[in-house]
C-alpha cells in the first residue's frame, strides 16, 4: 500500500486546533469513562498492591482459606480460636490484590499524519481515553510513542494525579519519520518484563515484516489489543478527490509511484486495502491478539464506549 503525501506538515492539530488536554478528553466524556475499567482475558500478576483480585494467596484484608502451620510461618496469622477448638495450628490465608499493568504503544510515524481527521490525533484520543480508564482504576499505566523505534515514553503512572501529565505527553507527540514496527515491538518486549495488557494503536501501514513484529508480543506475558486506525480517504480514495495522472510519494521513505486514476484502478485499490486489513487481522488472530479496525469518521467515543467493550478490553 502506498502512503499518500497530502502535502501537509506534521503539525499537532485536532480539527484545525492545537492539541490540548481539553481536545483530547472532554470533562463530559471523562465522567462516562469513570464507569469503566480495563479488563484482561488472562490472569496477570502485578508487582504492586492494587485493586484487582488475584488467585494468589497474600496478606490483604479478605480471608480466603486455611493451611497447616509450618515452622517459620508468621505467628501473627495463626488462628488461635481454631487452635483452642482443634488443638492444631492453622494459618489464615487471604486473597491478594494486585495491580494490572497497562501499556499503550502509539504509532507516531509520518503516515499517521494523514486524513481529514488526522489519524495521529484520533490515535491520541484513543490512547488518552484508555490511559484515563487505567489510571482512575489504580492500574499501572505506561505510554510509549514510536516511529522507527520507541522515541518517547512515560512509564509507571498510577492514580488520578498523573492524568494531566499523561495528556501533556500525548499532546506533544508529533508524527514524523519512517515507522519500524518490528524494531519498536522488539524494543518494547526487551524493556517490558512485567505481564500486562498491551494496546497497540497504529495504522499498520508497515513495509516491514508484521509477522516478526507481532511475534514479540505473543505468549502468556501479554494480553494484546491491536487497534488499526485508518482514514476514510485510505479506505476509499474517491473521498480524497483524486483524479487524473498523479505522482504519489510515500511520506516515510520517499518511494514514488506514478498512477493514472481510473475506475478499474480504484476498484483494485479498494480490494487491496480490504485484503491487507484482513491480512493484519489474520496475523493477530493467529497470535491470540484481539484486533479492531476503525476509521477516523467513526467518533472515537463510540469506539471506546461500544466497540472496545464488545471486544472485552473495557467493562
Amino acid at each position: 500500500m502506498t502512503r499518500i503525501d497530502a502535502n501537509t506538515t506534521a503539525t499537532d492539530q485536532v480539527s484545525g486546533t492545537a492539541t490540548t488536554r481539553q481536545t483530547l478528553l472532554s470533562t463530559q466524556f471523562m465522567r462516562q469513562l469513570d464507569r469503566l475499567d480495563v479488563l484482561s482475558r488472562k490472569i496477570l500478576a502485578g508487582t504492586l498492591p492494587g485493586e484487582r483480585r488475584s488467585k494468589r494467596r497474600g496478606q490483604s484484608v479478605e480471608f480466603a482459606d486455611y493451611r497447616n502451620y509450618v515452622a517459620g510461618d508468621d505467628l501473627r496469622f495463626i488462628d488461635w480460636n481454631l487452635y483452642a477448638r482443634l488443638d492444631r495450628l492453622f494459618l489464615r490465608l487471604f486473597m491478594e490484590e494486585e495491580d494490572l499493568s497497562v501499556s499503550i504503544v502509539l504509532d507516531t510515524s509520518a503516515s499517521m499524519d494523514f486524513g481529514s481527521t488526522r489519524k495521529s490525533n484520533y490515535g491520541k484520543q484513543l490512547a488518552a481515553a484508555l490511559g484515563y480508564v487505567g489510571l482512575v482504576n489504580q492500574n499501572r499505566v505506561s505510554m510509549y510513542g514510536f516511529a522507527d523505534s520507541i522515541e518517547d515514553e512515560l512509564p509507571n503512572m498510577r492514580g488520578r494525579r498523573p492524568i494531566p501529565q499523561m495528556l501533556d505527553f500525548l499532546a506533544r507527540q508529533q508524527s514524523a519519520g519512517a515507522g519500524d514496527l518490528v524494531a519498536a515491538c522488539r524494543q518494547f518486549a526487551m524493556a517490558q518484563r512485567a505481564k500486562g495488557v498491551v494496546i497497540l494503536i497504529s495504522d499498520f501501514l508497515e513495509k516491514g515484516d508484521l509477522t516478526e513484529a507481532l511475534r514479540y508480543l505473543r505468549g502468556d506475558r501479554y494480553d494484546v489489543y491491536a487497534l488499526q486506525v485508518l482514514a476514510p480517504e485510505e479506505l476509499d480514495p474517491v473521498k480524497a478527490n483524486l483524479a487524473g495522472d498523479l505522482r504519489l510519494r510515500d511520506v516515510e521513505d520517499g518511494d514514488v509511484a506514478e498512477v493514472s486514476i481510473s475506475a478499474a484502478l480504484l476498484k483494485r485499490y479498494k480490494a487491496t486495502v480490504q485484503a491487507y486489513c484482513q491480512h493484519v487481522r489474520d496475523l493477530c488472530v493467529r497470535r491470540d491478539i484481539t484486533y479492531l479496525m476503525t476509521d477516523t469518521a467513526v467518533p472515537f467515543e463510540q469506539v471506546v464506549l461500544r466497540y472496545l467493550r464488545q471486544r472485552g478490553l473495557l467493562g
